[in-house]
């Protein structure tokens, strides 16, 4: 078995809070932000919206005595600003060691190189170009409380946990968006019943079906009753849809901690109720409403975005 499990790409800006600087680059351009970074380097940057993620995910490294977990970074700075991102990484004591500083591009291209099983970001195309050649990623969404100025606490109080918990969208996320693509152009009678006579077959994998199996191997390296990653399906489908699901992870051997069958309702209430620190779905709508009390990463795949 080889000793890492799972590897994590992670943007400067999704691992650390970089609003400031990037309001230099937008107003002022590219060399007033790489003079504000280096008479800043000595600053250590406070997190950003994946922190708490990736620092209980290094976690599980000491967790186990191994080195099951990796987090790499890839960063749009250039090497010579990106010290500051560094010296940052070291003051919070997070073990990462890698990196890629493209200097103005884009790094989704190293992403394959480094094997990555899942790239965070808050760059759109950067995430959308990592979809197109199938790497699960994800945009993480602002905070809701930097638009409203009100304290995010339930946010607080999910992330202050030890306990790793991550929350799944189904259709078009971890599965493929065949389904969603029938009530999308057909309506949800047509949903309905085509899931219902398809039940026994299972769904096909979406973009964050390899991400789920290295999780799920990871997580079969503790013992059931103390594993500290939980995982939850969070679905807006309903009986009798929920059936084919059920039969998609079985086939895929693939063990979910929690399923949540809400037939439509809102998210949000039972994001919170879990205690997700992460939660992924392909609606932009959904993200943002959940992003009141979770980080929400928007999965810009299926048919729902192709619009």
């Amino acid at each position: 078995m080889p000793d890492t499990q799972l590897i994590l790409a992670i943007s400067s800006r999704a691992l650390f809070d970089l609003s400031a600087s990037n309001r230099v680059f937008e107003n002022e351009g590219l060399e007033a932000y790489r003079r504000y970074q280096i008479a800043h380097e000595d600053e250590v940057l406070a997190p950003g919206e994946g922190f708490s993620f990736i620092k209980k995910l290094l976690d599980i490294n000491s967790l186990l005595n191994k080195p099951r977990v990796e987090v790499v970074l890839l960063s749009r700075n250039s090497a010579d600003t990106g010290l500051r991102i560094f010296n940052s990484i070291a003051a919070h004591e997070l073990n990462i060691t890698r990196a890629a500083f493209c200097g103005g591009g884009s790094p989704y291209q190293y992403i394959q190189a480094f094997a990555c099983d899942l790239f965070l970001s808050t760059h759109a195309e950067d995430v959308a170009n990592a979809l197109e050649h199938g790497i699960a990623a994800a945009r993480l969404m602002p905070r809701q409380a930097n638009v409203s100025g009100a304290p995010n606490t339930a946010k607080t109080t999910a992330a202050s946990a030890s306990e790793l918990r991550l929350a799944f969208d189904g259709d078009s996320v971890l599965f493929s968006d065949e389904a969603e693509r029938i009530y999308q152009t057909q309506g949800l009678d047509a949903f309905a019943s085509a899931e219902a006579a398809r039940a026994s077959r299972p769904l096909a994998g979406g973009p964050f079906q390899g991400f789920l199996h290295a999780l799920h191997m990871l997580q079969q390296e503790f013992p059931e009753d103390r594993c500290p990653i939980r995982t939850a399906l969070v679905t807006a489908r309903s009986a009798p849809a929920h059936e084919r699901v059920i039969r998609t992870l079985r086939a895929w051997d693939i063990r979910l901690d929690e399923s949540l069958f809400l037939g439509g309702l809102d998210k949000t209430a039972f994001l919170q109720a879990f205690g997700a620190d992460v939660f992924f779905d392909d609606q932009t709508q959904n993200c943002e409403r959940a992003a009141d009390v979770v980080t929400a990463g928007h999965v810009p795949h299926g048919v729902v975005n192709e619009q």
